[in-house]
């Protein structure tokens, strides 16, 4: 899917105290910088859509292979992570091996999301959020203001505990309502069926009040069953920060991003 990404792609391999972590990068050198972390399960791959409709001109893209999951980071034999506080140590390394200076723009889609709302609200006491994170972006984030749809957690079941190609493609066309999704991406997501992936971090939802320290853009899904749009909408609405901006996407499903209305994405909440 990297050939579909626009101009010339870099792979970065970036040593963390948790293995080695796999990014790719676009976008002219000297931008102001965006990392992208995916949803479980995905791979860096699935922001190329973003990165193809315009904001790989004005910013240098760095969407991250995250550690454990599909893809070609490299967990390190000797070291897991199992806290949300190794996922911020694990990030902030990330995050100093590609922009060694200055502030990013941090996004993240569904457990991306969950680990990015994490890694601000975890440094807005002793390490001020403003010197690090321009911005934080959660895509329609889980787990963060609202609980899982206890339905799609039974639905997911039986493909998180024996993944095939076939429980794959069957949870995606019920949780996306039979919408048509990207067959190159399909055919990735029948891959990682196979992949020997690692135990994800799970953790209570991060305190908001972390959050309220610097601009932040939420944006959902209108048809994603993962939880409940309109509910997790007014929650983010009602939370008490100042720098908010909630936005609510029509028409598509939590699984559809970020490839699906990557013009409305970058225009809401990245440009």
């Amino acid at each position: 899917m990297l050939g579909r990404w626009p101009g010339p792609v870099e792979a970065v391999e970036v040593p963390t105290p948790y293995g080695v972590t796999r990014v790719n990068s676009c976008g002219p050198v000297g931008a102001p910088p965006v990392v992208l972390l995916p949803g479980g399960g995905a791979t860096s791959t699935v922001w190329g859509a973003c990165a193809a409709a315009g904001l790989a001109r004005t910013h240098r893209v760095h969407a991250v292979d995250l550690m454990g999951d599909p893809g070609l980071s490299v967990p390190a034999p000797d070291r897991a992570m199992r806290t949300p506080g190794d996922l911020a140590l694990w990030l902030d390394a990330v995050l100093d091996g590609l922009v060694p200076e200055g502030r990013v723009t941090l996004a993240g889609h569904s457990y991306g999301a969950w680990m990015a709302a994490h890694y601000a609200a975890r440094h807005a006491g002793w390490y001020s959020p403003r010197q690090r994170l321009a911005r934080l972006v959660l895509l329609d984030p889980t787990q963060v203001f609202t609980g899982l749809s206890p339905r799609y957690a039974v639905r997911a079941l039986p493909m998180l505990v024996r993944p095939t190609p076939g429980r794959i493609r069957s949870f995606l066309a019920w949780e996306t309502r039979g919408a048509e999704l990207d067959p190159v991406w399909l055919r990735l997501q029948d891959e990682t069926a196979a992949f020997p992936t690692v135990r994800p971090v799970t953790g209570p939802r991060p305190d908001l009040t972390g959050l309220a320290h610097f601009p932040i853009r939420i944006l959902f899904a209108e048809r994603a069953r993962c939880h409940d749009s309109l509910r997790a909408t007014a929650v983010a609405t009602r939370a008490g920060l100042p720098g908010a901006g909630v936005r609510m996407l029509r028409g598509v499903s939590h699984h559809e991003l970020p490839l699906t209305a990557p013009e409305e994405i970058v225009r809401l909440a990245l440009a």
